[in-house]
């Protein structure tokens, strides 16, 4: 059974899952924002003392290594272990994982513990199979359409759904792909967007455990038509994020299924 955008968000501000996000200092205050905004209930909790104990009572985890340390890095795989050993689902956002050795083995940790979702841009995500990639720090130098081999063989190789952002989106398990059309050229001048996206993933995957690869669509669905509908009023980068705000909060599921662009790839 298949269920539209429109119907998984529905059944995510019915349930408003409690999603921890262990995630950048950069990002926690608007990806806070943008959950709340669509439905969801974000916790921001990452020390390891008490990491893993969330992570059994949360609805899913999500896990943004932006801003690595040992204190944080210990706090994802205590989490990270959880919710596997729960049977929750968890999203890794592997951002930049390939400027650095210690973001390298970080990921390669967090790897191991079997994320359900990968969420990274094309350079991120073509790093991780060992492809050769443009990135530069957390920017993408490449285009989503180069790294579709890439998520394709990721996906198949760690048995989970992977999806690549930016100006077209794209989603795969290794068997079903599609692209996402829509958003708006003002997304990547609003820090911290693309890290919210990562948090708005868990509370879609949250309600549909069973069912990642739909979850994720629906979440990336939401966030390109409230993109591309905040930038029809906005008049640059800084009134842009309020309106994005607002129209995620205002976005019905029957004109996220009227105005989703989704299509098989």
């Amino acid at each position: 059974m298949t269920d539209t955008p429109g119907q998984i968000l529905s059944a995510m501000r019915q349930k408003n899952p409690l999603v921890q996000n262990i995630t950048n200092f950069v990002a926690m205050n608007i990806a806070a924002n943008v959950m709340l905004a669509a439905g969801a209930s974000p916790a921001m909790v990452h020390a390891k003392e008490e990491a893993g104990d969330f992570a059994r009572i949360a609805a899913a985890l999500t896990i943004n290594i932006g801003t690595l340390s040992p204190y944080f890095l210990s706090g994802m795989k205590e989490a990270a272990k959880a919710a596997s050993e729960e049977g929750k689902p968890w999203i890794l956002d592997p951002v930049a994982h390939f400027a650095t050795p210690y973001r390298s083995a970080a990921v390669t940790e967090l790897l191991a513990l079997k994320p359900t979702v990968i969420r990274g841009n094309a350079s991120e995500i073509m790093a991780l199979t060992g492809a050769q990639s443009r990135g530069q720090g957390v920017d993408s130098g490449d285009k989503t359409e180069k790294a579709e081999d890439a998520a394709v063989a990721l996906a198949r190789d760690h048995a989970c759904v992977v999806a690549v952002t930016g100006e077209m989106d794209f989603v795969t398990n290794g068997f079903r792909s599609v692209h996402i059309l829509g958003g708006s050229d003002l997304m990547p001048r609003v820090t911290a967007l693309g890290c919210s996206l990562t948090a708005l993933v868990g509370a879609f995957v949250a309600v549909r455990p069973d069912r990642p690869f739909d979850a994720t669509v629906a979440a990336l669905a939401m966030f390109a038509v409230a993109g591309e509908e905040a930038a029809l009023t906005a008049n640059g980068p800084g009134s842009f994020s309020p309106l994005f705000l607002d129209r995620l909060a205002s976005l019905s599921p029957e004109t996220l299924d009227a105005k989703a662009k989704v299509v098989a790839a």
